[in-house]
Formats: structure tokens, sequence, C-alpha cells
């Protein structure tokens, strides 16, 4: 039976302990970690080569040249996996693997095409459980057992055993949801862990240092969030995968994530991992590698912000743009600066402090590095870049984040504006004319 078709199946039992309890809180979004992929939507309206505002033209591509590489990917692996083409997919994503293939934004392409493989699954019990206590025969566990029986039948598959496992990580996490654990019920942590110990031990007969795998790395990396492990342990793994995938930056920023106090370290633990990840990293990122750990780490808590080391952080974003000089990245980056950590007040004056310096670079980011601009990453910078988020109207969405993307512009071209001067992007970069 085609694993499509089993998703509609009845569920059944699972052959190992995991037990699928009824959830009864609302469940309105998905926490996934960071090196999980959530492909968003693209907006159905008719591409526009360039947007104008008032005399501010700026190229804008819809979608994307890096959104439309993910969604090949992606649809890829789904199409694989719906036909059970298992050898097929399998080796492609190993060939990605092996690779480091990327797109042109640097999302590993082994990643993508594994994300697509489970996607069917995840999206049947994310969508049981997306209105709180799920019908009795919803096919929560129907999708993971089908998983499940293939991967019994390709024990020492890895890639295979990535795919399943990271659906179980998927899986916990639509139990789980985005609460603090002491807010989340017995029950639903009760699954979140089930679907997490599975996932361990799917991946503890895989070795990501001697396969060469970033996949099983990162796969390996996902599970940090349900452990009790040390922090040294927890930096290991990361160090792992960043090892074997240095320029990924999802890779750094997921780190530094899992070292806050929240999850599995301390605020010292995060700067001397983030200084000690520059070191071995500076032939591949200069400072770089220091501002990709703390990239979502500060955005996201007050304290790491007023800890971080201002100017280190600064000149990695220098040189995150002297390394990738894709538009992905620029705009990226420039929407963290200007949207994500320019646009929030804390009430910690440290912390605010050095908000309102990262945003600043957004201005020598625009002249010196911006070619066109990508709407969907302002409109994600805009809401923290939150991995759980729903995007129900994918126009709205992007119209949010050019909205939100030509005010910032005007702002910093508001004299050249005001003098009746034409601002001009291009590919071959800013032209201020009379």
């Amino acid at each position: 039976m085609a694993l499509a078709s089993r998703l509609l199946a009845p569920i059944a039992h699972m052959r190992t302990k995991l037990k699928t309890p009824r959830m009864e809180m609302a469940h309105d979004g998905v926490m996934q970690p960071l090196h999980t992929l959530r492909a968003v939507p693209q907006p159905s309206v008719p591409v526009n080569l360039h947007e104008h505002e008032a005399e501010l033209t700026i190229p804008c591509p819809d979608p994307t040249a890096e959104e439309r590489a993910r969604d090949v990917h992606q649809m890829r692996g789904q199409k694989l996996a719906r036909l059970e083409d298992w050898d097929k997919l399998t080796a492609e994503i190993a060939t990605a693997d092996a690779e480091r293939e990327k797109t042109p934004g640097g999302m590993p392409v082994a990643e993508i095409l594994a994300f697509g493989a489970r996607n069917d699954v995840v999206n049947a019990a994310e969508h049981a459980l997306m209105n709180g206590r799920p019908a009795h025969d919803a096919p929560l566990m129907a999708g993971i057992e089908a998983l499940e029986h293939v991967l019994s039948e390709h024990p020492e598959n890895p890639a295979l055993a990535s795919i399943v496992a990271l659906a179980h990580v998927d899986l916990g996490w639509a139990w789980r949801g985005t609460a603090w654990k002491i807010e989340v019920p017995a029950r639903n942590l009760e699954a979140f862990s089930a679907h997490f110990d599975r996932a361990g031990s799917i991946l503890a007969v895989c070795d990501a240092t001697s396969l060469d795998s970033p996949l099983v790395a990162a796969a390996k990396c996902a599970l940090s969030a349900a452990r009790t492990s040390s922090t040294r342990q927890v930096a290991r793994e990361f160090e792992t995968w960043v090892n074997l995938d240095p320029r990924n930056g999802r890779a750094y920023r997921a780190f530094g994530a899992q070292m806050l106090p929240r999850w599995n370290g301390s605020y010292d633990q995060l700067e001397l991992e983030a200084r000690r990840t520059a070191g071995r990293m500076h032939d591949i990122w200069g400072a770089g590698a220091y501002a990709w750990t703390m990239f979502d780490a500060i955005s996201g808590d007050t304290e790491a912000c007023a800890r971080v080391d201002l100017e280190f952080f600064l000149d990695g974003l220098r040189d995150i743009l002297r390394h990738s000089t894709d538009q992905h990245t620029v705009n990226l980056l420039l929407a963290y600066c200007a949207n994500t950590m320019g646009a929030t007040q804390t009430g910690n004056d440290e912390a605010d402090y050095v908000r309102a310096q990262i945003a600043q670079a957004a201005h020598w980011i625009v002249r010196d590095h911006l070619t066109e601009l990508h709407p969907m990453l302002w409109a994600h910078a805009a809401r923290g870049f939150d991995n759980a988020l729903r995007v129900r109207s994918p126009e709205r969405f992007a119209a949010s984040g050019h909205s939100d993307a030509m005010h910032f512009l005007r702002s910093v071209f508001r004299r050249e504006l005001s003098a009746g001067k034409q601002v001009v992007f291009s590919q071959g970069g800013l032209e201020v004319v009379a």
C-alpha cells in the first residue's frame, strides 16, 4: 500500500512503547528546532519584476530563486516518498549530503529532501492536533507506523533513519507546543518524550562522523531539546554538525539557541561556545561564526543580548556578508537588524542599547549589499523568525513584509527622497540620481 494511502488508514498501535494520549489543550502552532525546515507557501500573485514606492525602486522577485529551489527539492522528496521509491530517494539524499549541496541561500538540499519525504506524515498529525482534542480516528499514528515499517526493511540506511527520526522529532514538537515545560500538560510531555526517545534509539546506531553525514549530525542535534545530557555533551554534538558542514549558518544558529539556559546551557557557556566556534571556523567565516552562533540566542533572550560582545558581533555581520554575497543572506541579515532587533524594546537598558546598535548596521547593509527585496524574510523577521508560525494567507504575509521593508528603506533614504532624487536598486548595486 502506498505511503499516502496509509495516512488515511485507521490508527493502529505502534510496535514500540510510544503511546498517543489525546490532546486536551488548544494547539495553535508547532515549535520546531532551528534546523528543521518549515516551508512557507508563496504568494500566488503574478510576478512583478519591480515594486515601486514613491521614488524608490527595487527588484522584488516573487518567488525568489531560493524559495523556488526549496520548493523543487521538497516536492521531489515528497513525490518519491509517495511513490515509495525509497532506493532512489535515499540515494539522492546521500549524494546531496556527501556533496554538501546547498540552495542559493545555503539550505542543505539533503535536509529539504528529507523534509519532503516526511511532510505528509507530519502534516497529517499536525492537522489532527491543530484544534485541540483530535478525533478518535484521526491518523496520528498511521503515517509514522508506515515509515517505521519501511525502516524495518532497510535498517542500515542512514538517510532513511534520519527521515524517520526527524518525523518523530516533528511529531514530538506537535504534541509539546511552544510553551515553557511547566505549562505543558503531562500527557503532552509524555508523547513528546516518547517520540524523542524513539528518534534517539533510531539514530543511536548512526555515527555522523564515520558516515561523513551532516544530515545525521543535524538529526542528532534535533534531539537536544529533550535531553538531560550535560551542556558539554550537547555542545559536542553541535560541534560535530558544524565541523561536518561549516558553511551551514543554520547549524551555528541552532547551536547558540541550545546553549541558552532555557534549554541545555547557560549564558557563560553560550559566550564560551560562540568564541570557541569562531576560533575554529575563522578561516571559513572570520568573525562570522560568532555572529551566527549568537544570532537567534540574543534576539530571543534579553539577558543574552545584554551580555553579547557587540563589537565582535558587528564584525561578524560584516564577515558573513564578505563570505556569503547571495541576496537571501543579505535580506536575512538586513531584516534581522532592522526588524527583529531594531523594532523591539525590552525595558532592559543594556539589551536595548545592543539592539539599537545592531539596528544601525542595517544602514550599511542596505547601501553596500542590497540589490533586491525578499518580502517573506522581512515578514518572518518581524515575528522573530518563529518556526512555529502558521501562515494562513501567504499573500497578506508577504505584503506585510514588503510594507515593513519599504518603510525602512524610505527611512534610510529620507534625505535623498526629500530632495527629489531617485533611489534605484539593481543587480549592479545602488544608484541615487537627480
